[in-house]
């Protein structure tokens, strides 16, 4: 079984040009899937495993060890899907005649928006950082452009020098499948940027013989490239700071640039494209209308308003 588990982790990358993310959770769920099946032992051998013999019942039995284990609903539905995902693939490849997990319903799992923060909040929190340090400089840009940019934060940990036009104020990016979309930015974060580029040479000093990275735009107090877990935790630790903000994660930054937008009366195919959404139903789950703009909107355009 391993070797059709390389096999389609070969396929995702190669062929559907997955983000190293998406690779990480798929080889994640399904190697725990295997091990479900075969857990080796303590020489790390495992019994084979025949890809055939797999049927929806394998697959039920699986999902009903998940929900003994209290897994989360979410976490339970991306393991499904990932099955799925693999056995589409042995399908396709002639390997199984059907997918057994086809027939296994997934829990429902109930879409909760990230909290967004108002106008107010967003800069009172970006102007929580204080910049008379080099890592003050650097988080403060950082807020600046993950709010003037809607960028995901895989996508701004992964920027390197050469993807900012600081003349027409935008930045390449790739997002998820790899794909290439301009964004720009506005003039505040084009100063916050040019200020952390101005010090960032002190970063890079600190870095190990070998290990620095000289392209990337953001960099750890190590001197190499920051990681995204890097980022969740120095937001959450001005959103402990910022007394206005209050359970936020990285992923609220981009929740209220759509929503500011839209509020301000950008279409939603426009906020479709900056965000990087492959589907427009997406860009509708992400955004958010207040009560008051929906009034707001009613007021003036019905005609027995």
């Amino acid at each position: 079984m391993q070797k059709y588990l390389d096999d389609f982790l070969h396929h995702l990358k190669y062929e559907r040009n997955a983000s190293a993310h998406t690779l990480r959770n798929y080889e994640s769920d399904l190697q725990q899937f295997y091990d479900h099946l075969a857990p080796a032992d303590k020489d790390m051998h495992r019994r084979k495993v025949n890809i055939r013999d797999i049927d929806h019942l394998t697959v039920r039995e699986y999902l009903s060890v998940l929900y003994e284990k209290k897994k989360k609903k979410s976490s339970i539905h991306r393991k499904i899907a990932a099955l799925r995902t693999f056995f589409r693939f042995l399908c396709r490849e002639g390997v199984l005649e059907v997918n057994p997990a086809k027939l296994v319903s997934s829990p429902r799992v109930e879409r909760k928006l990230p909290n967004h923060l108002t106008i107010e909040q967003m800069v009172k929190f970006i102007e929580t950082p204080e910049t008379d340090t080099v890592l003050g400089v650097r988080d403060r840009s950082i807020l600046e452009l993950l709010f003037a940019s809607g960028l995901r934060v895989s996508e701004l940990v992964g920027l390197n020098l050469s993807d900012i036009d600081f003349n027409n104020q935008t930045v390449r990016v790739k997002g998820k499948g790899r794909k290439v979309r301009i964004v720009p930015f506005g003039i505040h974060a084009k100063k916050a940027i040019q200020d952390y580029l101005g010090v960032r040479g002190e970063l890079l000093l600190e870095a190990e013989p070998g290990k620095a990275d000289p392209l990337a735009v953001f960099m750890n107090y190590q001197g190499t490239r920051i990681t995204t877990r890097s980022v969740g935790r120095m937001i959450d630790k001005y959103a402990k700071i910022c007394s206005d903000v209050h359970h936020i994660s990285p992923h609220s930054l981009r929740h209220s640039f759509a929503t500011h937008l839209l509020d301000a009366g950008a279409d939603l195919r426009t906020i479709q494209e900056l965000l990087g959404h492959a589907r427009l139903s997406t860009t509708q789950q992400y955004t958010h209308v207040s009560m008051d703009k929906l009034m707001e909107v009613y007021d003036k355009t019905h005609p027995k308003a």
